[in-house]
């Protein structure tokens, strides 16, 4: 019998979840051939709380100081896992992970090594692009999630060329998100929302970098003309008091909705008429593919990780950080037609399954597995 090839799936900290991209990655490689491995440096998972759903998974209980600095228990202990292990694979996530193991797999040699860059301006630092010329070798494949990631990788002056680097899209399931959506007279009701109101929606932590303050100044300039309209939020953070103090401020209580957090949110999407995303940054927009999912009309903010999605799909754009351009924005949509808004929504929703489907994003990276697997041979 055909020996299973070994892969180790690195991740910082625990996150385990039904729409977590490493674990789409997981599902990718078919369990006859591959043998993956998780781990994470840092985390475990609580009662009741889900596991991987890899072969096996690690946890290597690191407190988040013993991942800063010179990292000398974390490195020994990886080391003396990947030597026992012998893996044939490596699929590192975010920057910390990927450091470690391209320092490490000097010695180590592990033939077939991906690491996935989430975010933007990870190689900003002088440093890190010196240290990224030394480190990387022909063992190794970045990936960007996004065109903006990707290009950002391109752009960042530590020499990466096309070979070296590639563009996976972040994908969601979207078979799976359609199941879980509820109907949309059922999703405001089991939200407490308006049957008959026009509904902008959102779906995010309340956090600054959200740009919730910003919607809320932007929804505040058109109550007056569309009595009509609601704006619901869904999320929890620590900028409830500021976004309560705001609603209070423009007299738009009964209007603006904040209704905390909910499991799986994307169950509420089709409660929405229009789904926003008003990002300072972003790294990862899934929840605006979660909103496409929903077949609704959608406007972000011009951040570099949401605009070319939303050049792609036919979106909606303003200048982040701007209430009154996001005001506009709004009213756009509020003037189409019944049909143009269906038609809007349509657009974005064929976008999806065109460029962020998952078993597209399943096959990409058992393909680039397979590619340096081959050049091993």
């Amino acid at each position: 019998m055909t020996r299973k090839i070994k892969v180790l799936q690195l991740q910082n900290r625990y996150n385990v979840n039904a729409s977590d991209l490493a674990e789409q990655v997981i599902q990718g490689l078919p369990a006859e051939r591959y043998e993956v491995t998780t781990a994470f440096l840092r985390g475990r998972p609580g009662p009741g709380e889900p596991v991987s759903r890899a072969a096996r998974s690690v946890y290597f209980g690191f407190s988040q100081g013993a991942t800063k600095g010179l990292r000398l228990r974390v490195l020994w202990t990886l080391y003396q896992h990947c030597r026992a292990e012998r893996y044939d694979a490596v699929i590192a996530h975010r920057f910390k992970p990927i450091n470690a193991l391209m320092l490490l797999n000097r010695w180590l040699r592990i033939p077939a090594c991906i690491g996935v860059l989430h975010g933007l301006g990870e190689y900003d630092r002088a440093y890190r692009r010196w240290e990224l010329r030394r480190l990387l070798t022909p063992f190794w494949r970045l990936v960007g999630v996004s065109r903006a990631v990707r290009d950002d990788l391109l752009g960042c002056g530590a020499g990466l060329t096309s070979d070296t680097v590639r563009q996976i899209n972040n994908a969601i399931d979207i078979a799976r998100a359609e199941q879980l959506q509820h109907p949309r007279q059922h999703a405001r009701e089991l939200l407490g929302l308006s049957a008959d109101d026009f509904i902008f929606g959102t779906i995010g932590r309340l956090v600054p970098v959200k740009g919730h303050i910003h919607l809320i100044e932007a929804f505040a300039r058109i109550k007056d003309e569309y009595p009509g309209t609601t704006l619901a939020i869904i999320g929890e953070g620590r900028s409830r008091d500021e976004l309560e103090a705001a609603i209070e401020r423009h007299g738009l209580q009964g209007r603006v909705r904040l209704l905390g957090a909910k499991d799986d949110a994307l169950q509420y999407v089709r409660a929405f008429d229009v789904f926003v995303m008003p990002s300072l940054s972003e790294g990862l927009p899934l929840a605006l593919l979660e909103g496409m999912s929903g077949h609704l009309p959608v406007i972000g903010s011009d951040i570099d990780s949401l605009r070319p999605i939303l050049e792609d799909c036919g979106g909606r754009i303003f200048p982040v950080g701007q209430p009154q351009a996001l005001a506009e924005r709004l009213r756009e949509v509020l003037e189409l037609s019944s049909a143009q808004r269906v038609e809007e929504g349509e657009r974005a929703y064929a976008y999806l399954c065109r460029a962020h489907a998952v078993d597209d994003f399943r096959r990409q990276y058992r393909e680039l597995l397979d590619e340096l697997q081959a050049r091993r041979g």
